[in-house]
């Protein structure tokens, strides 16, 4: 399953999570049996779930660690500067990423420093412009898309502008200069109760963070 990926010397696939318990162990397990027989560790990083998620990565994860309540983008940023391999693949904790598609992203990165799984259909009308405009900017149809891989290298700024959904991560990648490529997929139906909320605040949550993402293109991270 993993010959698209075999050049990969490992692969530390990061995911955070906030009250799900339900996803978890059938999102680590996947990701198992995808990147079997390649070396790989698997980082969860909880937002300080009520319903036990952290329990249940402790027994399944490599690395599980608990850490205040800080958003989706700090804690990818946090797990990546934990992880031991070069190859670091960010993955949402809904099951809304298929990780069947980990090694394809990986194998990528033979050009790019940095790949973005784009959904083909972008549901909320703040995602469709955040893409007409920031993405167009960083090249990618899904500007905030988390299903990414990327070199270890990338990480390189810390992030000062507060939740992004992961925008920031983006657009420091760009600022720095590294080639950022995609790869486009079939997402399924998104979840009844979204981490970021409903539709209204959904919406009102993500064009915020647009905002904040184009002060940070505008304007130095460093």
């Amino acid at each position: 399953m993993c010959d698209s990926a075999d050049t990969v010397q490992g692969i530390s696939v990061v995911t955070t999570t906030w009250n799900e318990a339900e996803n978890i162990e059938e999102l680590i397990l996947r990701i198992r049996q995808t990147l079997k027989g390649v070396m790989h560790e698997i980082i969860v990083v909880d937002d300080s779930s009520q319903d036990g998620t952290l329990q249940i990565a402790e027994r399944f994860a490599d690395v599980a660690v608990g850490k205040e309540r800080e958003g989706q983008t700090k804690g990818l940023l946090y797990g990546a500067k934990l992880a031991k391999f070069p190859v670091v693949v960010t993955v949402d904790s809904d099951l809304e990423n298929p990780p069947e598609l980990i090694p394809t992203l990986a194998a990528k990165l033979d050009i790019y420093d940095l790949v973005v799984a784009s959904r083909n259909v972008v549901p909320r009308f703040s995602e469709r412009w955040a893409a007409k405009t920031l993405g167009r900017i960083c090249g990618v149809s899904d500007f905030y898309s988390n299903f990414r891989a990327y070199k270890k290298e990338t990480f390189t700024s810390d992030l000062k502008r507060g939740e992004t959904f992961g925008g920031e991560l983006l657009v420091a990648a760009k600022k720095k200069g590294f080639r950022i490529g995609e790869v486009k997929y079939e997402a399924p139906p998104r979840r009844s109760k979204p981490r970021i909320g409903g539709s209204i605040k959904a919406n009102l949550r993500i064009t915020a963070a647009t905002w904040k993402c184009f002060f940070a293109y505008l304007f130095s991270l460093d």
